[in-house]
């Protein structure tokens, strides 16, 4: 049986994105597997698995845009911006009002220069931030350019005087932190802000609605259950027909400052002249 493809996991809270990449190779028997783009333990939701020669295709599934849904607690600040790190200041935000809250939102959309929390997986020489964060370290990391294309805002709740809740929908570039438009939001309100709840919706065209439970965790998510979805049919699934296309491709290209499809050179995974991965992506 042939196990190269792209599987969508659901990942659970309280997993590592490495931990589901661990488990899926001793199921599918190599350790040639990858993720395509990280997931932090709290977070759960869509997570792209890359199986044998499928792997070459995650430099593309990286690139794509995401989508969230996301729960930000107001009035209190912590230090990894999320609430698996220790509150670090607290600001009775009862008496924002949603107008100040929906305005302070809007205006971290469009092209926006976002600084990554420094409890993040960006490496510093060699050393990822939150390690150096954990040794005692203080990390200053550099703003970056993304694009926030979509911030719905679906409520507002006060379950306690001096906190609000905001839930909100985000569409956004790849390398958008949530964690820090929840920071940045706290700021503009001079209340302070982390992030309660994050589950990642969308990878592109992988959706929700195409998921594996994570193996190990839920009944079906075994070796049988990844086997459906390894390479078998010789079809591509309908979310990697973009990739196949080349339009994720070109814009991958374009951020490497890398030529367009017709001055491609030959490159491993790529064919020629068209800028199109090599390998076939099953089902």
């Amino acid at each position: 049986m042939s196990t190269d493809g792209l599987i969508v996991v659901d990942k659970p809270g309280g997993m590592t994105s490495h931990d589901v990449v661990a488990r899926l190779r001793r199921l599918a028997r190599t350790r040639r597997v990858g993720h395509g783009g990280t997931l932090d333990p709290m977070a759960t939701g869509v997570l792209v698995i890359g199986i044998g020669r499928a792997t070459r295709l995650l430099t593309y599934v990286i690139g794509a845009d995401k989508s969230y849904a996301a729960t930000i607690r107001l009035g209190q600040a912590t230090v990894t911006d999320d609430a698996e790190g220790d509150v670090i200041a607290t600001t009775p935000a009862g008496t924002l009002t949603d107008e100040a809250v929906r305005a302070a939102l809007a205006g971290l959309t469009g092209e926006i220069d976002q600084v990554p929390s420094a409890v993040s997986a960006i490496k510093i020489n060699g050393q990822r931030a939150y390690k150096r964060v954990r040794a005692g370290e203080s990390v200053d990391l550099p703003a970056r350019r993304v694009t926030v294309s979509r911030l719905d805002v679906l409520a507002i709740r006060r379950t306690s005087p001096d906190v609000v809740d905001v839930d909100i929908d985000v569409a956004c570039s790849t390398g958008t932190y949530i964690r820090a438009i929840a920071r940045d939001a706290g700021l503009a309100l001079a209340v302070g802000g982390h992030l309660t709840a994050l589950r990642r919706t969308a990878v592109g065209g992988f959706t929700r609605r195409a998921v594996l439970p994570a193996p190990g965790r839920h009944r079906g998510g075994g070796e049988g259950a990844v086997a459906r979805r390894s390479a078998r049919s010789g079809r591509p699934h309908r979310a990697v027909r973009g990739l196949r296309s080349g339009r994720w491709a070109d814009r991958y290209r374009q951020r490497a400052g890398r030529p367009g499809p017709r001055g491609d050179r030959a490159r491993p995974g790529l064919t020629p002249g068209t800028g199109r991965p090599t390998v076939g992506v099953r089902r």
